[in-house]
């Protein structure tokens, strides 16, 4: 059975290293979708039915990514923000809602950061704003795995981490599609964003975040751990931060609780831990603990 036939429009906008690709499809007031490490825009489509539910998507491939093309040089995810902002300025979109997970959670921090006036919420699912002190030397590393393995044989590793056991058993198209992805990427690519990720740090400048934030992060996410989320949540201004229990790296892909969670946030709709365990989950067992980042911790 495939996935739903949605209507995308998609389109392109030229930067100076290239052209970056996006589709945007349903109505409303717009929610942009960043994307992972090494996979586009079309990730979201099997899910998508819930985010038009927020207003019209909007899904960029950063650059290099999908169907966005680059110059083959080195970029950095501020490079990659300023990207996401001239694409939005082609549009004309200069309210949106932004959701960013895992690379693109880092795209959104930077971007809502350096233009607090373009994102009336914002919300960052298994993402960080820096990696710690060994991020250059473990980045480096998956670069050289990314540029030197067999695409194929990366992937149970890949999978390992973006899902858990039971989701794979029950949803393999959802793991097939995303491996299609990955698949498609190419290596020059990865390896560059995982350079790009190394060498990232916004710890700093959370503080210019003005967006109600949400961070979500997976319990059993060794990606990205939850105390990188909890960070977030407890920094960002007008940040809180929820924990998706049982859940690894694609939290946001596993669970429709961790969909429903966003897409009331966007909506305006403070989200409990008592709401939550009355939505239905494509992983029943799955329940997410509100952790509310105390007045305490938002003054360190």
């Amino acid at each position: 059975m495939p996935f739903p036939n949605y209507q995308i429009k998609r389109g392109a906008v030229e930067i100076p290293a290239g052209s970056i690709s996006y589709f945007r499809a349903g109505e409303g007031h717009p929610v942009v979708l960043l994307h992972s490490l090494a996979l586009s825009a079309d990730m979201w489509i099997p899910v998508l039915g819930d985010f038009l539910t927020a207003g019209e998507v909007i899904a960029i491939d950063l650059r290099g990514h999908g169907r966005s093309t680059y110059d083959g040089k080195d970029f950095t995810v501020e490079e990659l923000a300023v990207d996401v902002r001239i694409v939005l300025d082609a549009l004309n979109l200069k309210k949106v809602n932004m959701l960013g997970l895992s690379m693109g959670g880092c795209v959104a921090i930077n971007f809502a950061a350096a233009n607090p006036d373009y994102v009336e919420r914002l919300a960052l699912c298994d993402t960080t704003s820096w990696y710690g002190p060994d991020a250059p030397k473990s980045w480096q590393a998956r670069a050289n795995t990314a540029m030197t393995r067999p695409r194929v044989m990366q992937i149970p590793f890949q999978v390992d981490r973006w899902f858990g056991e039971r989701f794979r058993r029950i949803n393999p198209r959802m793991v097939s599609h995303v491996v299609k992805i990955f698949m498609a990427t190419r290596p020059e690519v990865h390896a560059k964003s995982c350079l790009a990720l190394g060498a990232f740090d916004n710890s700093g400048q959370l503080h210019n975040i003005i967006a109600p934030t949400l961070a979500i992060t997976g319990e059993d996410d060794d990606a990205t751990p939850p105390d990188m989320g909890q960070r977030l949540g407890s920094e960002i201004p007008n940040g809180r931060f929820e924990l998706a229990k049982g859940l690894r790296h694609f939290a946001l892909l596993e669970s429709s609780f961790v969909r429903s969670a966003v897409v009331q946030h966007f909506s305006g709709v403070e989200v409990d831990g008592e709401m939550l365990s009355s939505l239905e989950s494509c992983c029943p067992a799955t329940v997410i603990a509100t952790v509310a980042a105390s007045e305490e911790e938002k003054k360190r």
